[in-house]
């Protein structure tokens, strides 16, 4: 395994039929792998459309991630981060700006 997959071990979760059936049944639906983030030819990554386990068809569509522009990338980064933005105690409580004490 490559890329984001590297040390992973979210490949356990997926269903056993991922490359058998899933895989292909997004491609017969998506053939050109028009990237569902950008609109572009050529995704490369069979992505989640909304985060989680929800491996069902209208849950899954191609984006680009090895290949620019990287959607893929840009997407789970955002919701990395606000997943961590999101747990409590992770945040400074906020403080009054100095030039207006």
């Amino acid at each position: 395994m490559s890329g984001g997959w590297s040390g992973s071990q979210r490949w356990r979760r997926l269903p056993p039929n991922w490359r058998s059936e899933i895989r292909p049944a997004a491609h017969a639906r998506n053939p050109d792998h028009i990237c569902h983030l950008c609109g572009q030819p050529g995704g490369d990554y069979l992505d989640h459309i909304n985060p989680g386990d929800d491996h069902s068809p209208e849950n899954l569509d191609w984006a680009h991630d090895c290949l620019p522009p990287h959607c893929h990338r840009y997407k789970s980064s955002a919701e990395g981060n606000a997943a961590q933005r999101a747990k409590p105690g992770r945040r400074r409580p906020s403080e009054q700006h100095p030039g207006l004490r």
